[in-house]
């Protein structure tokens, strides 16, 4: 299968590529990209290490024009059936400097990869068509203590969702991973405690399973879904000042 991922030099991204190359071997072609050469080359290595084809390119998600051209070139030289929408970044301060990033990425990150790769699919018409869209357990209500971060992640959770049902019809899957804690360049710069927390492995054995059973939301673990969940079922005077306890978020970059 032909596999696209964004964010894959770290984290969630760099288990999944290495995970698909573990699983397909030879039968797997990946389209990775990342903001760090050093850290994509290292990926990259490690899934042909599998005998998987993979090709790292430098990509920033935040310029729509480069993304699309790197999504429509992958697709060029090997049709993309799946993509992982996955890059994104924790705010720290809430400066207007990181909230512009935040969104730009979380947000404009996901719409500049899944545009281009929905269109490909359109045009297609059949096959295997399937977009996983990475947001978080963070996305199930307002936090406080990271803001922008959740606003982002609920932002497309919400998108993904609302993509799924108005898909299904062409036969386009599409999932939304809320993930808890995964050891992550972003979760190496917490404080704060992480209950639950888990490995990238896992999690990417997690998203792969649940995604080829078309999961429309792949949210774990389910201790701390459960407890999103009910967070924001909370009257929005009581979530703010429960939210208002928490630690915030450490600044970092997938």
């Amino acid at each position: 299968m032909t596999t696209l991922i964004t964010g894959a030099s770290s984290g969630i991204g760099e288990a999944l590529a290495k995970e698909i190359a573990r699983r397909e071997g030879a039968a797997a072609t990946l389209f990775i990209c990342g903001r760090n050469k050093e850290r994509l080359d290292a990926v990259a290595a490690a899934c042909r290490a599998f005998g998987a084809k993979c090709e790292a390119t430098l990509v920033d998600v935040t310029d729509a024009d480069a993304t699309r051209a790197w999504v429509e070139a992958a697709d060029a030289a090997s049709p993309v059936e799946r993509v992982f929408a996955n890059a994104g970044v924790s705010t720290g301060a809430e400066t207007e400097a990181n909230v512009r990033a935040t969104f730009a990425t979380n947000v404009g990150g996901c719409v500049n990869t899944v545009l281009p790769a929905l269109a490909i699919f359109q045009r297609r018409k059949s096959g295997h068509r399937q977009i996983v869209i990475t947001s978080s357990i963070a996305g199930y209500g307002p936090l406080s203590s990271c803001p922008s971060y959740s606003a982002t992640k609920s932002c497309v959770k919400t998108w993904g969702l609302s993509l799924r049902g108005m898909l299904a019809a062409e036969g386009i899957r599409v999932s939304v991973v809320c993930p808890g804690f995964v050891r992550s360049r972003i979760t190496d710069r917490n404080t704060c405690p992480m209950p639950f927390f888990m490995e990238a492995e896992k999690a990417a054995r997690i998203i792969l399973d649940r995604a080829a059973r078309n999961a429309p939301l792949i949210a774990f673990p389910w201790p701390m879904r459960f407890a999103s969940w009910a967070f924001s079922c909370l009257p929005a005077r009581l979530s703010t000042f429960l939210s208002r306890l928490l630690p915030a978020k450490a600044e970092s970059r997938k």
